[in-house]
């Protein structure tokens, strides 16, 4: 799982394997350390109607709806967004694609990049 942070935006993307662990387990988490501290940061199932998050003790969760998990991974959606009040949190929720650019990451485990059919 990957995390992008940018304003007042917070992203998440995943590979496959992500997606399936979470669609077991409805939990998913991973961390940055920084030596005596580590940014935790976790996807969650909720009984919501909306994706939201909460920021405490270092974690980050990002929650997501049981409706939408059902939805996101037995489709082929490619993600959810949340519908921020103006100036509030924006989230996003997305399959991480392949680049169609050469990278040196593995992305054996990412989604086909849909993009790719049109470039040939």
């Amino acid at each position: 799982m990957k995390i992008r942070i940018k304003s007042n935006s917070v992203r998440y993307r995943l590979t496959r394997s992500d997606v399936q662990l979470f669609a077991e387990n409805g939990y998913l988490a991973d961390n940055v350390d920084f030596g005596n501290l580590s940014l935790i940061y976790v996807l969650k199932v909720t009984d919501g109607e909306q994706l939201s998050a909460t920021f405490d003790n270092n974690t980050i969760t990002l929650f997501m709806p049981e409706s939408m998990v059902s939805e996101w991974i037995n489709t082929d959606r490619t993600g959810f967004e949340n519908d921020p009040e103006p100036a509030g949190l924006y989230l996003l929720i997305e399959k991480d694609f392949t680049c169609l650019d050469n990278v040196a990451e593995d992305q054996s485990d990412n989604y086909p990049n849909p993009l790719a059919k049109k470039s040939l």
